[in-house]
């Protein structure tokens, strides 16, 4: 057992649009906020495992066949918490297939990427 939690997140990148996948969370302390996909990775599982699990969960896909790019790694101050962000990358943006976790979503370039 590791003595450290560990998160996952995904930005999703469709390359025919040069847009990426923002999500609007309706749970937590991080409600009416714009995130990505993503979060804590399970006891039994490797931190992609992980990330695919989260990505199916909140936008309905499966993309355990992708290759993840680390974008990277956040370690608190303490060393309690460790959060590893990835670019994954699709050809072509989609509709999610948002749980409970989430009411709304974007697709758009980078630079205009929406603020809590």
């Amino acid at each position: 057992m590791s003595d450290h939690l560990e998160g996952v997140g995904a930005l999703i990148y469709a390359r025919s649009t040069n847009r990426y996948l923002f999500l609007l969370r309706t749970k937590s302390k991080h409600a009416g906020s714009w995130g990505i996909a993503g979060g804590k990775v399970e006891p039994n599982e490797t931190i992609i495992q992980g990330l695919v699990r989260e990505i199916r969960e909140e936008v309905g896909m499966d993309f355990s066949a992708k290759k993840f790019i680390p974008l990277e790694t956040f370690t608190s101050d303490n060393r309690k918490f460790v959060y590893y962000t990835f670019l994954v990358d699709c050809t072509n943006e989609f509709v999610p297939e948002l749980n409970d976790e989430h009411r709304g979503y974007c697709w758009v370039e980078i630079n205009d990427h929406p603020r809590p």
